[in-house]
């Protein structure tokens, strides 16, 4: 039965939402770049001195991570938006992907507010009367939760990988995606597998990877559900 012109308007209204999210979220992502090599110097070369510089750059940071979870919150709608025009044709991969991505992007969402956790153990650093025994120890403490947030970012930009290598396999047996778009969805999974795989999620050579991901395909991919979402 074909659809009914209300039908198709609330279609292509949920591809507008999740196109323009998905571009604003690359956007908003490129703020957070914006913000945090911009008006957090260059990490010191101790654990530390991370602890003993933090109350300088706090604010700075919370910005950033606030911006960021803001992105990652955009990227869940145009996640949703890709399932919503990819299930007609391919339903098992563009299930299970968008599943995966977006069990990629809570574990993200998890670790957004990184200050939370560690601006209680710098508090405790600066407090009056800190001996060099607790410094010390509140010094371990921060490495062990900075860890821990390294760990989950690790295992969600996996998962979210994973997730993108499926929804290019949907993208290839859907006609209004075709083979370019799913080969690219396909190609950004694979080097995001790749790059978790050999560089560690806070290395300099791991932000490519992190580009590829967070900036170039919301922006990419949220324009072609817009277009969509436009066509007649």
């Amino acid at each position: 039965m074909m659809p009914t012109e209300e039908e198709m308007s609330k279609e292509k209204s949920v591809l507008r939402w999740g196109g323009l999210a998905g571009m604003l979220g690359g956007i908003m992502f490129i703020f957070t770049i914006v913000i945090l090599l911009g008006f957090v110097p260059a990490a010191p070369a101790t654990a530390e001195g991370l602890v003993m510089r933090f109350p300088d750059v706090r604010a700075a940071i919370t910005a950033g991570q606030i911006v960021y979870l803001v992105a990652v919150i955009l990227w869940v709608m145009l996640f949703l938006a890709l399932y919503r025009a990819l299930r007609g044709s391919s339903p098992a991969p563009a299930l299970f992907g968008t599943g995966l991505s977006f069990l990629g992007l809570v574990v993200y969402a998890t670790g957004g507010l990184t200050v939370v956790a560690l601006a209680p153990i710098s508090n405790l650093y600066h407090a009056p009367g800190a001996t060099s025994v607790q410094q010390a120890t509140l010094v371990l403490l921060w490495q062990a939760t900075q860890g821990i947030f390294n760990e989950t970012d690790t295992v969600g930009f996996a998962v979210f990988s994973i997730g993108l290598i499926l929804l290019g396999v949907a993208m290839l047996r859907t006609p209004a995606f075709g083979k370019v778009f799913g080969t690219v969805s396909v190609v950004f999974g694979v080097a995001g597998v790749l790059g978790i795989s050999f560089f560690a999620v806070d290395s300099s050579p791991f932000a490519i990877f992190g580009i590829l991901a967070f900036i170039i395909y919301p922006l990419l991919f949220g324009w072609k559900l817009y277009s969509l979402s436009r066509a007649t």
